[in-house]
């Protein structure tokens, strides 16, 4: 056990709402720590977004002592010994400690339990499972301080112990490797992971795709990719990436930080899969993606490729009927191509110019509004139904053909 680090100086560990769960649960020999996610990221120069906190309470006590205490308790997650407490309008979940007594590789039936060294080896990495108490001071059960300064993502114990408790694991490893991994992969880890991508059908649509999207939000996801693809994860849960490959994935993410695109994982899975709209479908509908989402990757499939010759004019009748954002991630994509190739190949530069201004011009374009309604042509005596759909489509085709420059008098005129 390792007390020489500590968070004590953390911004985050300063707040007052923290010592007030400090001085409610450090009391009649009980005791509670910050774990996990906080105490990792701080000490790997990451930001802190959430603390989370391990006690020697049972759930039950945490919430009648918070509720003594005028605080707001919320049973979150009670089943598996977790309490939301609410503080000056922030939640702070706390996990009474615990070992799975029994798990099928897709969920756990828990233990409670008072065994600090119990909890910690529990835990999936080691970088994960390092506490802090109320003075600050980091306590390493597992070894992990070690990890955090080597950047290495290394399971507690036995890697296929771990990751047949869980299947999801083998995501979460990949996932972390990419936020916070660094040089190969932990040898055991990735054949362990290799070992047990067949069972990654046992889990659940949602947290496939939620563990994916996250790995993808990943300031550089390539080398976890890469390792994906090598240990057969990737084909498992990604079928679609195969023959189209993550090689564009370098090239993006370089494109990425010289323009400050931001990371947007949508445009990354889209780097690594083909567009045909009809596996684009499938894919979303079995990864249970959002209804934006999967509306995002459809439309994006459906969406031509644009030339880096086309003329402004011909775009903006492109934009018009396939919209903004499926053009513009068609774009971005052709640009990051074009980019990529400008080394090895001087007519890449005049298509990475070309690409560059249609870019910039679908992100400043606003739609126009056609200008006839069903009111006008009803005024020039067409009944409502089928037939003035037909009507009113073929005059908005003859608009936007005319790139937008014909006006409700010429285009009723063109009626007559």
């Amino acid at each position: 056990m390792s007390t020489e680090a500590s968070v004590s100086e953390e911004c985050w560990f300063k707040e007052p709402a923290l010592g007030k769960i400090f001085e409610l649960l450090n009391d009649e020999g009980e005791e509670v720590r910050v774990v996990g996610g906080a105490v990792r990221n701080s000490l790997m120069g990451e930001p802190v977004t959430d603390t989370d906190l391990a006690t020697t309470w049972a759930p039950e006590q945490v919430v009648a002592r918070a509720e003594a205490a005028g605080i707001r308790a919320v049973p979150t997650g009670i089943d598996h010994g977790t309490v939301t407490l609410v503080i000056d309008g922030r939640g702070f979940e706390i996990t009474t400690l615990r070992h799975d007594a029994e798990t099928d590789g897709r969920r756990a039936k828990v233990t409670f339990g008072r065994d600090w060294q119990i909890d910690a080896e529990r835990r999936d990495f080691t970088i994960n499972a390092l506490y802090a108490d109320q003075t600050g001071t980091i306590i390493d059960l597992v070894d992990g301080l070690e990890d955090i300064a080597t950047r290495t993502v290394r399971f507690i114990g036995d890697a296929d112990a771990r990751i047949a408790e869980d299947y999801l694991r083998v995501l979460r490893y990949f996932r972390f490797f990419a936020h916070y991994g660094t040089g190969r992969p932990d040898a055991a880890a990735l054949k362990a992971c290799a070992r047990a991508r067949d069972h990654l059908g046992k889990l659940s649509s949602e947290r496939v795709w939620k563990e994916l999207k996250t790995l993808l939000k990943a300031r550089d996801p390539g080398r976890a990719l890469l390792w994906m693809r090598q240990s057969g994860v990737l084909s498992a849960v990604l079928p679609e990436s195969e023959k189209w490959g993550i090689d564009t994935i370098g090239a993006l993410i370089a494109t990425e930080t010289a323009l400050d695109w931001g990371s947007d994982p949508m445009l990354r899975l889209m780097a690594m899969v083909p567009p045909d709209a009809e596996r684009m479908r499938e894919l979303s509908t079995r990864l249970k993606m959002s209804r934006a989402e999967a509306d995002r990757l459809v439309k994006w499939a459906e969406a031509p490729v644009i030339e880096s010759t086309l003329a402004i004019t011909a775009l903006d009748r492109l934009l018009y009927r396939f919209g903004v954002e499926p053009l513009t991630d068609r774009i971005r994509l052709s640009l990051v191509s074009a980019r990529s190739r400008t080394e090895s190949d001087r007519a890449a530069l005049t298509d990475t110019a070309g690409h560059s201004r249609h870019l910039a011009h679908a992100l400043k374009w606003e739609r126009p509004v056609f200008p006839v309604a069903g009111a006008d042509l009803i005024a020039k005596g067409v009944q409502p139904g089928p037939d003035m759909g037909k009507q009113l489509a073929t005059l908005e085709e003859r608009w936007v053909e005319s790139n937008f420059t014909l006006d409700k008098t010429k285009l009723l005129a063109a009626m007559d």
